[in-house]
């Protein structure tokens, strides 16, 4: 196995700033820094997993049709030709249909320098169809990174530098 990345949690003032831009105050500064604090880094299950699980930082409740973005609290750095991609955890998927709003996260490389720290942010979506209520507690792992190598052409004269997330890299065509 090729050792390629780290995870690392992003400063307690940036998971501060994206959590009040999410939810508002939520309960003030203590009880963000308890939530801080009990940030785990994503980590595989098994020798044998591909992914690397996420954990919530808080519990969640999403009725049929709701969503919820999450600020994991972490980042990555990685070995460029690499990227990160973040899929919901298998099961709660299979149980209750519960998908990532983009279907899956793209993590770049250069995403780790950008002004928000390369904070991973994770927007999940009851679709619903399975009629059911989805209550994840804080600490429960609901998304899962597995990190692919990939190859750019030969043409490739790619020169951008990314500063955001979220579409920040795209161009007008």
């Amino acid at each position: 196995m090729k050792r390629i990345a780290k995870f690392y949690k992003v400063s307690e003032e940036q998971f501060a700033a994206d959590w009040q831009e999410i939810f508002g105050d939520g309960g003030g500064l203590s009880h963000l820094h308890q939530r801080y604090e009990g940030i785990r880094l994503p980590r595989r299950a098994t020798a044998g997993s591909a992914g690397y699980d996420f954990f919530l930082p808080c519990p969640i409740s999403l009725e049929p049709g709701e969503m919820a973005k999450i600020p994991t609290g972490i980042r990555v750095q990685m070995d460029e030709g690499w990227v990160l991609q973040i899929y919901p955890r298998s099961g709660l998927g299979f149980k209750y249909r519960l998908q990532m709003n983009n279907t899956v996260g793209i993590i770049d490389s250069d995403y780790f320098f950008s002004d928000n720290e390369g904070h991973i942010l994770v927007k999940m979506l009851n679709d619903g169809r399975e009629g059911k209520r989805v209550e994840l507690a804080a600490g429960m792992a609901f998304a899962q990174g597995i990190f692919m190598e990939y190859g750019i052409t030969e043409d490739d004269e790619a020169e951008g530098i990314r500063n955001g997330g979220f579409g920040s890299t795209s161009g007008s065509v």
